[in-house]
């Protein structure tokens, strides 16, 4: 509390002497028709509007957290401020999620790149210029990259068994970037915490530091020690922003499932309660929620469609019961050899894709309402034409109920070029884009 405190009285008393920073630069004299606004210990933004100089939420923080494998707990710090009543966060009902009271539609897109690639705070907020022109008011990215090796960004350095969080400016003083471009811009985020995949470390860096390389990275979900290392991580990293109303909810894991015939649907369950719980006792405010793709626990059914087997480790309709998770995701994505995404199935896409996605949705949706929990289409994405099965799929959200989505994914032309392609990616130049923007009023219009 005294060290922000003194870090805010002297960002005052320097910006008299600074030079005029642009709208969204950070703060120094803010240029005429925007204020400063103090995000964290670690940086404050000029943001336009802003009739005076405000303080949100802060939270005590120190330049590193180390992890040990035998601990279970860490040197996180833990939050001190309160919550300007009229900003509010996120909350559930029924199936449908409030603001303040007040209906709030969750629809946008995925920008896993948003805090990893090192851009200006100038490109990231050309970056969420762009999501909100689409008409999104939500958008999901990593607040993970575990590496053996410190180089670019950076939030997780293992070293052998023992890992330091970096809340640098190359570490999780970049996600404060981002946190303050989104608040800036009206966004609010679901941020992950872990990824299922290799990309950006995952699961498969705490298995290979603490148990040894070969090891199938489902040990991630049992084993004491890789679960001790996981909450220490959660803990710096939720704790940072347990009072910062721009985060929608945490998210478990990028797609949680089972990479071992050892590892089956009671095994992640397990884990996602553990974990939801241990996160729910150190924030109280935000949302929490798995972040899988929505795969049946179903065998026998639907002519033996895999995803529907229970075979990969997920059962849509026990996690969506699990008491400490606010809602349920799902995927309809790349792969569906592999994930669900029906590009896949040739160069020009299955003609089925399309009336497969529908009935993915409705399937989705019958279970949400069971349940009376808000269910989100968290990905979904084909590359090459897909207007027509975008607005099938939009179509289906609508008129059964689905409480929102997130496309994959929204892309920029940035200072240096465009954001990471993979395919998938939507430019406010495609064709997607303009439907993005009709559906977005049309959810609106729903409530």
């Amino acid at each position: 509390m005294i060290r922000s405190t003194l870090l805010f009285l002297a960002l005052a008393i320097a910006s008299a002497h600074a030079q005029t920073s642009p709208v969204f630069g950070q703060c120094g004299v803010c240029a005429d028709g925007s204020a400063c606004v103090f995000q964290n210990p670690f940086y404050s933004q000029c943001v336009p509007g802003a009739a005076t100089t405000t303080a949100p939420p802060t939270t005590t923080v120190g330049s590193t957290t180390t992890v040990k494998s035998s601990s279970s707990t860490s040197s996180a710090p833990t939050s001190t401020a309160s919550v300007p009543a009229q900003t509010g966060f996120v909350k559930t009902s029924g199936t449908k999620f409030t603001l303040n009271g007040a209906p709030y539609t969750l629809f946008g897109s995925n920008a896993y790149w948003l805090p990893l690639m090192g851009y200006s705070t100038t490109d990231i907020n050309k970056a969420f210029a762009d999501i909100v022109a689409s008409g999104a008011t939500t958008v999901r990215t990593w607040g993970f990259n575990e590496v053996t090796s410190a180089n670019g960004v950076y939030f997780h350095l293992w070293n052998g068994k023992t890992a330091t969080v970096n809340t640098g400016a190359n570490g999780l003083g970049a996600l404060d970037t981002v946190i303050a471009a989104a608040k800036a811009h009206g966004i609010r985020l679901i941020i992950a915490l872990t990824n299922n995949w290799s990309d950006y470390g995952g699961m498969d860096v705490y298995a290979a530091q603490l148990l040894g390389s070969g090891q199938p990275h489902d040990v991630f979900y049992t084993n004491p020690t890789i679960i001790a290392a996981f909450k220490s991580y959660v803990q710096t990293v939720v704790t940072r922003y347990a009072n910062e109303p721009t985060i929608l909810a945490w998210e478990l894991a990028n797609e949680p499932s089972a990479a071992s015939s050892t590892c089956n649907t009671t095994t992640i369950s397990t884990w996602a309660s553990t974990i939801s719980t241990f996160i729910k006792s150190l924030d109280s405010n935000h949302l929490v929620t798995l972040g899988d793709e929505g795969f049946f626990n179903r065998p026998g059914s639907n002519n033996f469609d895999f995803v529907y087997q229970g075979t990969l480790g997920i059962d849509f309709e026990a996690n969506i019961k699990i008491t400490t998770l606010d809602f349920a995701t799902f995927h309809t994505n790349s792969d569906l050899d592999t994930q669900m995404y029906p590009q896949s199935w040739s160069e020009t896409g299955n003609p089925n894709s399309d009336a497969w996605g529908v009935q993915w949705i409705t399937d989705h949706a019958t279970v949400m309402k069971a349940a009376n929990k808000p269910a989100i289409l968290e990905e979904f994405g084909l590359t090459g034409t897909r207007n027509t099965t975008y607005a099938d799929w939009y179509s289906a959200v609508l008129s059964t109920g689905i409480t929102g989505d997130l496309i994959w994914q929204a892309g920029s032309q940035l200072t240096n070029g465009p954001t990471p392609d993979d395919g998938y990616m939507i430019f406010p130049t495609d064709p997607v884009y303009t439907l993005m923007q009709a559906h977005a009023k049309a959810l609106k219009a729903r409530g």
